[in-house]
């Protein structure tokens, strides 16, 4: 009987948050420095319309940035989920261990060595996040393996890796020009054509970790009783952060050095939805999405005609979100009095 009342609670939450997401998406394309009516929006997204002023802001601006929010978030909330399991630590995220700098750090190489690359730019990121989990790992596994310690280690990393970054800056100034948006986490200026082939790798990122829910579960579990139910835990681990360096690396390279999704995310969804990842991060993905995609709005609403950046609002939840996590938590366990 409580566990129909619980699936009852549960498909309630999950069509509240399904509605969310719709209304984001509907309120995104209809908000901004020239409001548009619902009509409108109908009518250029149908091709009715066209050729108008209103179809044309729609069309080419509204809708990519839209789309671009709804990924950002969803890649960024799994591959949060992602990193805590594998690195079996609550506190893990894209940005709070250095992933995001990582591929940051690749893509403003590609932007500096080939500006007119756009493919290049997801490869790139990739290849940064990949790189940078894997060194978070290995750290972590020399040292004593606390929360802390990761925390700390991503820390230092993403410190190596901005002064990096900075240093690219200030040897080319076109790159320290193009690249203020994309330091902070904005989806300012996003097309169709820059989210193609980021989009492929976030809907199969997202789709192979929902599949491979169980293995995630497992490897929450620690190493011995994974490795007692046959899990072969470091193969397992290493295709899991391939996942994640897949889905983080992707939106760094349309949306930039957005923060904080990734660790805000999965603590909300599972305290709603429970720890069921099957479950978890397909609705992970969605709350995602719904938040990125309401951030950008707000920005855009709020000092129009001017824009806050969607990354600088994350930045300002998100920071506080980190601090509760970080002193009135250990790792997601209440400290001991």
């Amino acid at each position: 009987m409580k566990k129909e009342k619980n699936n009852a609670k549960e498909k309630i939450y999950i069509l509240i948050l399904s509605v969310a997401l719709l209304v984001s998406f509907i309120l995104g394309l209809a908000f901004g420095s020239v409001n548009v009516g619902f009509k409108d929006i109908l009518a250029a997204l149908t091709g009715k319309d066209t050729v108008s002023n209103t179809a044309v802001i729609i069309r080419m601006v509204r809708l990519p940035r839209v789309i671009a929010g709804l990924l950002a978030g969803s890649g960024l909330a799994v591959a949060g989920i992602i990193l805590q399991e594998v690195m079996n630590n609550s506190l893990a995220s894209p940005n709070t261990i250095g992933v995001n700098s990582g591929a940051g750090f690749f893509v403003m190489l590609s932007m500096a060595l080939f500006p007119h690359n756009l493919f290049l730019q997801p490869v790139m990121s990739f290849v940064g996040a990949l790189l940078t989990s894997l060194l978070i790992l290995v750290l972590a596994y020399v040292s004593d393996s606390s929360h802390i310690t990761i925390v700390l280690a991503g820390i230092t990393v993403s410190s190596f890796l901005s002064a990096g970054m900075n240093m690219m800056k200030i040897l080319d100034t076109d790159l320290a020009i193009n690249s203020v948006q994309f330091m902070v986490g904005s989806l300012s200026g996003v097309t169709l054509k820059s989210i193609t082939y980021p989009s492929i790798g976030i809907v199969i990122g997202v789709i192979t970790a929902t599949l491979a829910g169980r293995v995630l579960s497992i490897l929450s579990l620690g190493d011995g009783i994974a490795r007692s139910l046959g899990l072969r835990v470091n193969l397992a681990r290493f295709v899991m952060l391939i996942i994640a360096s897949v889905l983080a690396g992707s939106v760094v390279s349309f949306a930039g050095l957005i923060s904080f999704v990734g660790l805000i995310v999965p603590h909300i969804c599972r305290r709603i939805f429970g720890y069921n990842e099957k479950v978890l991060i397909p609705v992970s993905a969605m709350f995602g999405g719904t938040l990125v995609m309401l951030c950008d709005l707000v920005g855009r609403v709020l000092f129009a005609p001017y824009e806050l950046p969607a990354g600088i609002l994350l930045s300002l939840i998100g920071g506080p979100f980190f601090l509760y996590l970080l002193l009135v938590k250990k790792g997601g366990r209440r400290l001991s009095a």
